[in-house]
């Protein structure tokens, strides 16, 4: 049976307006991650001109990570609160104009540079404007996964969520595709300042189609009322009215609530050891081709290009993947623990991207590749657990959570390997401080897996909040 056209009982199209709401997640996505990384294409040349060292851009990338990780966990609620409509608008404002700041930086450094300083503080104007921008970023970046999670679970039956959830997540590398090509063009014919500012304004052409074409499921005209009982055929419970969902929603959830579940654990723990091994990929990419292969500017843009191409790969292969062992006979948690457990063995080959990197500077790039592809696959199942097991008035808070732990894991690992680069580049064998940081990369997945098979062992949906 074809994904986007199944058929009711009576052999007719139930129609597919919901793979429309799945393409408007997917550029969503794909907007956050050309914004987030912009400044990873630029690091070198800026680090150069403002004379920033490893643990000052660590200290850039790590200030990023730390504001996204704490706004995760509010996000969720102020999803789950104001609904999904609304918070995307407000996320996707407030991160393009975290976006747009970021050509102001040197200035807003100064400004707060001297406020730094009349309190005994010595702070470099650069490192203190960038940071500044990028906590405006992060604070917006942070409600995109929470908001698309919980439209997936408005407009997906569970069947389908992974599969839904994989294809919104490939954006991110469409995003990290688009941006090696756009972005050092753009820096070079208009200076770096422009390419912040033009990648910026994506958001809010995105937001305006937004507002055009999205509803709640019981509330969308142009979704059928057989694709609403498919998108409902597999709900635990009758789906409330709107007035029955306004007085849910008032009777808020708390954190310690949700914390009281193993669920919420194995999520958080799997987003804290994997979330990281993203972000280092994504901030210390072109750096790495920097210092090991002297890549700059124009010439990162093919490797790039052609390593976030392969994760694609990953992210929709990876959220059909538990559909086969599904279709075998096995239960939904059991088919995406399996297909998580194969995939965490993937990330292993990164451990022969230092070895045989003195070959070609392709064989880390394909090989760094395949890990990073293999993490798309397991984000889009890891995400999917969570809709899976709680009700939908939850779901965002639980993604919160697990996404502020997956920030704090990206804050250690990103501050780790600046102080490693810096560290082995003063004893200058660069070249054992990232095959220590691959070696971290590698493992985190299977640890990952563990940890979550433990604490859940089998499925067990939450129907008591």
């Amino acid at each position: 049976m074809n994904l986007s056209e199944p058929v009711s009982a009576v052999g007719q199209s139930v129609g597919k307006y919901r793979w429309t709401i799945c393409a408007l997640l997917f550029f969503a996505t794909t907007v956050n991650y050309l914004d987030r990384q912009v400044l990873s294409l630029l690091a070198p040349s800026l680090s150069t001109e403002f004379g920033w060292s490893n643990t000052d851009y660590a200290n850039i990338a790590a200030a990023f990570q730390f504001v996204y990780a704490i706004s995760m966990l509010f996000a969720g609620r102020v999803v789950d609160k104001i609904g999904t409509k609304a918070a995307y608008v407000v996320a996707i404002c407030v991160w393009s104009i975290g976006a747009l700041m970021h050509a102001a930086s040197v200035p807003m450094g100064e400004a707060g540079a001297k406020v730094l300083g009349l309190f005994g503080v010595v702070a470099v104007p650069s490192i203190v404007g960038f940071m500044i921008s990028r906590a405006v970023l992060a604070v917006g970046e942070a409600g995109n996964f929470p908001a698309a999670i919980k439209a997936t679970a408005e407009y997906f039956p569970k069947k389908e969520r992974s599969f839904a959830t994989g294809i919104f997540n490939s954006g991110a590398n469409v995003g990290a595709i688009l941006a090696p090509i756009t972005v050092p063009l753009i820096a070079a014919v208009w200076g770096w300042q422009a390419a912040f500012i033009m990648i910026g304004m994506l958001g809010f052409i995105w937001m305006s189609v937004w507002l055009w074409l999205y509803e709640k499921p019981e509330q969308q005209t142009r979704l059928s009322k057989q694709e609403l009982a498919y998108i409902r055929s597999d709900s635990v419970a009758p789906v409330e009215t709107t007035e029955e969902a306004s007085i849910a929603a008032a009777k808020k959830v708390s954190w310690f609530q949700l914390l009281s579940y193993r669920q919420t654990w194995a999520f958080a723990f799997g987003k804290f050891m994997t979330d990281g091994v993203w972000w280092f990929f994504l901030f210390w990419l072109p750096t790495y081709l920097s210092a090991q292969y002297g890549m700059k500017g124009e010439a990162i843009v093919l490797p790039l290009a052609v390593l976030y191409s392969m994760t694609m790969i990953g992210s929709i292969g990876g959220g059909w993947f538990p559909s086969y062992f599904m279709a075998r006979g096995y239960a939904p948690y059991d088919g995406r623990m399996k297909a998580m457990l194969m995939i965490a063995f993937f990330p292993l080959v990164v451990l022969l991207a230092q070895p045989l990197g003195s070959i070609s500077y392709w064989i880390p790039v394909l090989l760094i590749g395949v890990g990073a592809s293999a993490h798309q696959a397991w984000s889009a199942n890891i995400f999917t657990t969570v809709s899976d097991m709680f009700p939908q008035k939850s779901v965002a808070s639980v993604i919160g959570i697990g996404g502020m732990a997956g920030g704090i894991g990206g804050v250690l690992l990103t501050k780790l390997g600046g102080w490693v680069f810096d560290y082995y580049k003063s004893i200058n064998d660069i070249h054992t401080g990232y095959m220590i940081m691959f070696g971290i990369c590698a493992l985190a997945y299977l640890v990952a897996w563990g940890v979550m098979k433990a604490l859940v062992p089998r499925h067990k949906e939450i129907t008591d909040l």
